[in-house]
């Protein structure tokens, strides 16, 4: 017999608003946890532990959770059933009773009762059904509001900056004005309208903040979906879209990769259009990065939502000059620490692993010596170069003097560049 997880909901506000049927439980089952203290109704579940601690420790919201989880299976284990009180009600917003329902370890037994949207309504004085409100997480706005004009019902704003995502995710014109719920259910509960440039100004968020969008000009990432929609139904669809792999495409991510790195010179020499082009350019790599998680959706690989997050996460988790603690005294000392970073997190060994051997020539060889330098490794200083066309015709020249000698100058510096990292590597082990 599986152990047993019993999940009660301590509902929206004060422990007026608890059930029967949660008190009833927290009565029968003797070893009690609440996910959370910090809730108005928390009084009613007598000698329980919480998992705050787990909240304090973790460096992301999203490793909550599991972490949760993991906790309560082993506690259901050792005690045969253990009572679980989350805020509102277990089957709204709640995230860690998601996943524990999906954990085949122990047998979960879910009680229902009052959620924050069963005051929402009320204070509102809408019918949900009839206005077709859509309820989001607000700690997942961008995706779960992608393609909705509203009416939503935003949950869980527990922050400024959640509210100031859920700002910068609204495309095109903003809505003029937005409710903003607190607290509902308590003394101190308030419903205000706000102006939409005042939503992360003016808002004291707590756990109890949710807000109500009535409608939206534009759908929240409206265009960056119809691109996902168009490649999946390419594939579908299109003879020649169907054949592709992820091989086959990498020639046509080159060739638009070069075409964006040309319309950046057509700006520089201030041409007519030049940000136009740039932009028709910039589209067509959009859509390999697309096609390519088209692809392997299919497979259950990964989603474009994946990729997404993953150089998001990449880009937080490498600033930490930013989005942490970390002081750097300029441009040179963030690209030492990115460099760090990078090798801590691929395991590398040597400054040189990453450094892409496919690269074009001149672009290899600029890595390897930028990476060699940090060891105090190069070549010996040549001519001062003073400008791009000095430094141009001086590679032009050089390359004529190649094919009049019959030399291959690609090849050649390619084999100078990877010399040096050979140089380079073994300078790290005898270091």
């Amino acid at each position: 017999m599986k152990p047993k997880v019993t999940v009660v909901g301590l509902g929206p506000g004060g422990p007026d608003l608890v059930t029967a049927g949660t008190l009833e439980q927290l009565a029968r089952v003797p070893v009690r946890y609440l996910r959370t203290t910090r809730h108005p109704a928390a009084v009613v579940v007598d000698a329980a532990a919480s998992f705050d601690d787990v909240y304090d420790a973790a460096d992301r919201i999203d490793d909550v959770y599991p972490a949760i989880v993991e906790a309560l299976v082993e506690l259901a284990a050792v005690h045969g059933e253990v009572a679980y009180a989350v805020p509102g009600s277990p089957r709204v917003a709640e995230r860690s009773v998601e996943l524990l329902l999906l954990d085949d370890r122990v047998e979960v037994d879910v009680v229902p009762a009052m959620s924050f949207l069963d005051l929402a309504w009320v204070r509102l004085g809408i019918d949900p059904l009839a206005a077709g409100v859509r309820v989001v997480d607000g700690h997942r706005f961008a995706v779960e509001a992608a393609g909705e004009r509203g009416p939503l019902l935003v949950a869980q704003c527990d922050s400024t900056s959640v509210l100031s995502d859920v700002k910068l995710a609204v495309e095109g014109e903003p809505p003029a004005s937005v409710l903003v719920l607190q607290r509902l259910g308590l003394p101190d509960e308030s419903v205000q309208v706000l102006a939409w440039a005042d939503l992360d100004r003016e808002v004291v968020a707590d756990h109890l903040t949710s807000l109500y969008i009535p409608a939206l000009a534009e759908p929240v990432g409206h265009e960056l979906l119809r691109l996902a929609e168009v490649s999946r139904i390419l594939r579908e669809q299109c003879p020649w879209d169907r054949q592709q792999t992820h091989a086959s495409l990498t020639r046509y991510l080159l060739e638009e990769s070069y075409e964006v790195v040309e319309a950046v010179e057509h700006l520089d020499r201030g041409d007519d259009g030049a940000y136009d082009h740039l932009e028709e350019e910039l589209g067509d790599v959009l859509m390999q990065v697309f096609f390519h998680a088209a692809i392997a959706t299919e497979s259950g690989a990964f989603t474009v939502a994946d990729v997404a997050r993953g150089i998001t996460e990449k880009l937080v988790r490498r600033h930490p000059h930013v989005f942490g603690d970390v002081e750097v005294a300029g441009a040179d000392e963030v690209l030492a620490n990115w460099d760090v970073i990078k090798r801590e997190e691929k395991g590398r060994e040597s400054v040189m692993d990453g450094v892409t051997s496919t690269l074009p020539g001149l672009a290899f060889a600029n890595e390897t010596l930028k990476k060699a330098a940090t060891l105090g490794i190069g070549p010996p200083a040549g001519p001062e170069i003073a400008d791009d066309d000095t430094l141009g015709r001086a590679l032009l020249d050089l390359v004529a003097a190649a094919r009049r000698a019959g030399l291959d100058a690609e090849a050649a510096v390619r084999r100078a560049a990877a010399r040096l990292a050979d140089q380079a590597r073994a300078a790290e082990k005898d270091g």
